[in-house]
């Protein structure tokens, strides 16, 4: 079965807004099996575009990966960042 991946970019406009969204995440991403692999770190856009802010979650699988978005867990969590960042959102199967 293969892994499962988040791959969000974002642009926080209110950080006490963003605040409370991302100590809510983590519970969310855990109960489906998921692992920060990289948390708004150190970055350099070689190519293309980018938003200010960037974080890869890895999942046991893909399927892992769209119930965690779909979840009541998450979507209640996603409710803290509305008006306080702009994310574009990828969840894709990893090889």
């Amino acid at each position: 079965m293969s892994k499962g991946y988040w791959i969000v970019r974002a642009d926080v406009t209110d950080m006490e807004k963003f605040k409370e969204y991302a100590s809510r995440t983590p519970a969310a991403v855990e109960k489906f099996g998921g692992k920060f692999l990289a948390r708004g770190g150190k970055y350099e856009v070689v190519e293309g575009s980018t938003r200010s802010r960037n974080t890869i979650i890895e999942f046991p699988s893909y399927e892992s990966a769209l119930a965690c978005w779909d979840s009541a867990e998450y979507q209640d969590a996603k409710t803290y960042r509305i008006g306080g960042a702009e994310l574009d959102v990828v969840i894709v199967e990893g090889v």
